[in-house]
């Protein structure tokens, strides 16, 4: 009986630490984040004023939001923003699989390949700005290799704004879920892959046949965050375009920012958040219900 109440008392006691160290975190968490969302719902009905009367206004926010030409072209730069989704999970994958390796400085080759993720956005910001200028070095390298005839401001062009956006996006991106697919990958075992090349399977097969499969878990991860954070992305193009030119690289997030903190209309740009939130939530119930079950099954 004593052993049992020491056991008791130690698990008790593992719990009791486990929410010490966890309350810092969850406290700044139900500040900053849990109760700016749960006052954002009924905000989301009024017309909020910050020196006036705020007044209930029912749906009239949801109303306008339906017929803003600003609002609905955000939204469809917003799911235009999800093109990139497919390339950066291939992509990150296949890196996964390079850096997977037994090499000579391959822990090299992993921190490089992660240093833009932990990079700050306006370091990256001025970076991009500067290659991507008129007179900037992309512009040099496809003009003297014949792929252009004259300078392109590549962020200022309605054309090329977003796409270079989404590409600045992509490769941001890469090392993070480059991680987590690496992660994936030392838990799959080697019996699978050493009997597949046996059997004469090639590289190829191996990585569709075998390696992504065993990776289902991960790749439904990895696409059900990049596919949020396509439609949130914020930094990107608020540091570099702030949605211009004209509202070609508007997003909903940098919109619901403007008239939010630009226009002080926080009742309205609630209302806004509230629809983006859906549209996210409708498309995380899609990928859920077309999620199967795949993996490394232990047992």
């Amino acid at each position: 009986m004593g052993k049992k109440r020491t056991v008791g008392f130690s698990r008790f006691s593992e719990v009791q630490t486990a929410w010490l160290f966890m309350a810092p975190g969850l406290v700044l968490l139900a500040l900053f984040t849990f109760w700016p969302i749960i006052f954002s719902v009924p905000l989301a009905f009024t017309n909020y004023s910050v020196i006036g009367e705020t007044s209930f206004v029912g749906l009239d926010n949801f109303k306008r939001a339906l017929s803003d030409v600003d609002f609905i072209a955000s939204i469809k730069n917003s799911l235009l923003y999800m093109i990139i989704v497919p390339f950066i999970q291939i992509i990150s994958i296949l890196m996964a699989i390079l850096v997977n390796r037994n090499i000579a400085g391959i822990k090299f080759f992993r921190a490089a390949y992660y240093i833009p993720v932990v990079t700050s956005m306006v370091a990256v910001a001025i970076i991009w700005g500067w290659l991507m200028s008129s007179n900037g070095v992309l512009n040099y390298l496809l003009m003297s290799i014949g792929l252009l005839d004259e300078k392109i401001n590549w962020l200022s062009d309605k054309d090329t704004a977003l796409w270079a956006l989404m590409f600045i996006t992509l490769w941001k991106g890469l090392g993070y879920y480059m991680m987590i697919y690496l992660a994936g990958l030392q838990s799959v075992p080697n019996d699978c892959i050493e009997a597949a090349k046996i059997d004469g399977a090639s590289n190829f097969q191996l990585i569709t046949r075998i390696t992504i499969p065993l990776l289902k878990p991960y790749v439904f991860l990895c696409t059900l965050i990049s596919l949020m954070a396509a439609i949130r992305v914020f930094d990107e193009v608020f540091v570099l375009t702030s949605g211009g030119p004209g509202n070609t690289t508007l997003t909903s997030s940098v919109y619901i920012y403007q008239q939010g903190f630009e226009q002080f209309e926080f009742g309205y740009s609630s209302a806004l958040g509230l629809i983006v939130s859906f549209i996210i939530m409708f498309f995380s119930i899609f990928i859920f219900l077309f999620n199967r079950k795949g993996g490394v099954n232990p047992y």
